[in-house]
């Protein structure tokens, strides 16, 4: 891993009420992002990783919340080569430090969370190297899904092909209402390739998941909370403060629980019962042996806060 080093900058709010589509308007809503919420948050910076990045990990009693914010305006954060690179880089980060209790994936571009893949340095591609992408990308949606720590996408404008793979690999999904969502690659004579086609139908079950990828269309926000695709739908421009929240709660959980909790149902889910129930076993003698656990429960008993450390 490379080494990092760590700058403090404001962090902003998120105005529910400002309109993002009028582009003299843009400037101020990304100013204004996140001050209700936090005072100071720190900005991880690593020569390795894109520009089109951000790595912030939250400070103060948010201590443990990490945040991926996209930030390629230009392309609408569809991801290229350098992007995904910074991706991959994240998650490993992520995975690799023990400062992280759970991440968010958010978007710093209004009305987009990731448009999917770029296609215009996709045309560049030889077929060799467009498959030799594809492949990058589809390995670096499995790295994230299987990060050790809870992962939770904020969806809020248009979130396509590729783009919403990276939020189906994620644990949780939560959305604005006018988020519009959906896997179009048929209409380029091609299929999802980076998991589109395993973790929908896992998600949404087989036939929805055939209805939207054989035709290409989209889901709102609304639409895509009743076919279960995401997991909260809000208001528009709110779904920063309900995966904040929802992360806060998490961050103050026990560590290693929540480890054992997620690597218990992802992996038991692919098995049949008796072998899910071994996992089960496994991952709980994993918690038994931790001093959060006594912390628990001398919490319980005195009934007060746990202060959990991961060990």
């Amino acid at each position: 891993m490379c080494a990092f080093r760590v700058l403090s900058r404001p962090v902003c709010s998120r105005r529910p009420d400002v309109k993002v589509s009028k582009p003299h308007l843009a400037l101020n809503f990304i100013t204004h992002q996140y001050q209700q919420h936090l005072g100071r948050r720190n900005l991880i910076l690593d020569s390795s990783a894109s520009e089109h990045i951000k790595l912030h990990k939250l400070t103060g009693p948010d201590s443990g919340i990490i945040e991926i914010s996209l930030d390629r305006p230009e392309a609408k954060n569809a991801i290229g080569k350098e992007m995904l690179r910074g991706l991959r880089h994240a998650f490993e980060l992520i995975n690799q430090n023990s400062y992280a209790n759970v991440a968010m994936i958010s978007s710093s571009v209004p009305g987009v969370f990731c448009a999917g893949a770029d296609l215009k340095e996709r045309r560049a591609m030889s077929e060799l190297e467009a498959k030799f992408f594809v492949n990058s990308l589809r390995s670096t949606f499995s790295f994230l899904e299987a990060v050790r720590v809870p992962t939770i996408a904020i969806i809020e404008g248009v979130t396509l092909g590729g783009g919403l793979e990276m939020a189906l690999a994620c644990d949780i999904r939560i959305c604005g209402e006018k988020a519009l969502m959906g896997l179009p690659e048929t209409g380029l004579a091609i299929i999802p390739g980076a998991g589109g086609t395993q973790r929908l139908p896992r998600l949404v079950g087989k036939a929805i998941a055939k209805d939207i990828i054989f035709t290409g269309r989209k889901v709102d926000g609304k639409e895509a909370l009743s076919l279960g695709l995401v997991n909260y739908c809000v208001l528009a421009g709110e779904a920063y403060s309900k995966a904040l929240a929802m992360a806060r709660d998490i961050n103050q959980k026990g560590p290693v629980a929540t480890r054992m909790a997620k690597k218990a149902i992802n992996e038991g889910v692919e098995t049949d019962l008796t072998s899910g129930l071994i996992l089960e076993e496994d991952c709980y003698d994993q918690v038994l042996s931790t001093r959060d656990r006594l912390e628990g429960l001398a919490a319980f008993a005195e009934k007060r806060k746990p202060r959990y450390t991961g060990e």
